[in-house]
């Protein structure tokens, strides 16, 4: 117990970090939604709201773990806390302006704060403590990740969207003057959610400023394996970046544009349907991972991955095809068979590669800028067919049919599945 007492105010503060990630990214499913509508965007130019993103967790992951071993995991957190806290208050002169290149660059800078802390938190977490019981403090930190999935949309979706919305027809009828007080009061709405969120943020780096952290050295920190693109050479791994790019690319989709689903499926409000993925959609997906874990004693990882992609093959054939509450709730069902996915392929990659693991993580951990980019080709074949949102969520069946290949190509693959997003 002795032992154990000096890193307890360490974990409650690192744990608090997880919150902080989750809520960055399932804040987008109102963001785009919001600021599509504030900015009079097409579904490709909302798109770049998750391309601001996950760009972010690509361009920023290596410095961070750059940042990291040299200087240590307390300034990593202080660095991350820091550029996550100015990228929020800067929402609030991107309000202001309505200009969308200001609100992009607030988020990728928050991003890249959030890859830091993420690139921090999951190892440290596991040294605040016996080695022994590291996985447990992980899994149990992972929790706070799942409730900011649940709370993002939630929140979001009663203090960010106003529930005001107009017809394309609605909007042509009002004068320029009318016009520029509906959306700049539809942008305002933003300003004090993530004027709050960046006190917090600061004052949590404040508390972190003052706190002594233990600043644990690595043991054979000096690795003998370098960063190689040699370590593709094992197929399960390159197939295994493959697989992740379009999985990260379908869960983005899934999310994404469930609001924008929603409303043209089934004329569902947008603050409605926001709440529904938060306490549906995000909730099942929690689930998901417990359950999952659990099959997983009984089932192979890769057969169980194999068939949660044909489950989610046709949930979305499903949701494509049918209108009404049928579309909105086939749709809703999905997240929950997303939620071992990608633990699984990660874990399924770096089976058997030994000291070459670290590198081959570091490239499954890029592959998630799929997350940047198969949105924007969803949105682009929305706008193709007039704004069809419902059939471009055939985007992501393509997604997890790759996902559903990778898993029975490796269903012979032993691995044991490990604590992932």
């Amino acid at each position: 117990m002795k032992q154990r007492s000096p890193y307890l105010l360490p974990f409650i503060l690192v744990t608090s970090l997880f919150f902080l990630w989750a809520f960055l990214h399932n804040i987008n499913p109102v963001l785009i939604p919001h600021l599509r509508k504030a900015c009079q965007l097409t579904d490709t130019q909302s798109a770049f709201i998750d391309t601001a993103v996950y760009l972010a967790y690509f361009s920023m992951a290596i410095p961070a773990g750059w940042f990291m071993h040299k200087y240590g995991y307390k300034k990593g957190i202080l660095c991350g806390l820091f550029l996550y806290g100015v990228g929020a208050l800067l929402f609030v002169p991107a309000a202001s302006s309505r200009e969308y290149v200001f609100f992009l660059a607030a988020l990728f800078i928050s991003a890249s704060g959030a890859t830091f802390l993420e690139t921090v938190g999951n190892p440290y977490i596991t040294k605040l403590g016996d080695e022994a019981t590291a996985t447990q403090r992980l899994n149990f930190a992972q929790s706070f990740n799942g409730a900011g999935a649940v709370f993002a949309p939630l929140i979001g979706s009663q203090v960010i969207l106003s529930g005001v919305e107009y017809t394309k027809e609605e909007l042509d009828k009002m004068t320029p003057e009318q016009l520029a007080i509906y959306l700049n009061g539809e942008a305002a709405t933003v300003k004090m959610p993530y004027l709050i969120i960046g006190i917090v943020v600061f004052l949590l780096l404040l508390i972190f400023v003052f706190t002594k952290l233990p600043e644990i050295r690595e043991k054979g920190s000096e690795e003998s394996g370098k960063f190689s693109f040699r370590v593709l050479r094992h197929k399960h791994l390159a197939w295994a970046v493959i697989a992740q790019f379009f999985y990260v690319g379908a869960q983005t989709c899934v999310g994404s544009f469930f609001v924008r689903f929603s409303k043209f499926t089934h004329d569902i409000p947008e603050k409605n349907a926001a709440f529904l993925y938060g306490s549906i959609a995000m909730v099942g997906f929690m689930l998901g991972r417990f359950s999952g874990t659990f099959l997983m004693k009984y089932i192979k990882p890769a057969k169980l991955l194999l068939i949660y992609s044909v489950i989610n093959i046709v949930l979305l054939f499903a949701a494509v095809s049918t209108t009404g509450a049928t579309a909105v709730y086939t749709l809703m069902a999905v997240p929950f068979f997303m939620s071992i996915m990608f633990p699984t392929i990660f874990s399924m990659g770096i089976s058997g590669l030994g000291e070459e693991s670290k590198t081959g993580s570091s490239f499954i951990v890029m592959s998630i800028v799929g997350g940047a980019i198969i949105p924007l080709a969803m949105g682009q074949l929305s706008d193709a067919r007039g704004g069809d949102i419902q059939f471009a969520y055939l985007v992501p069946a393509i997604c997890f049919a790759v996902v559903g290949f990778f898993a029975y190509k490796f269903r012979n693959l032993s691995t044991t599945v490990q604590s992932g997003h």
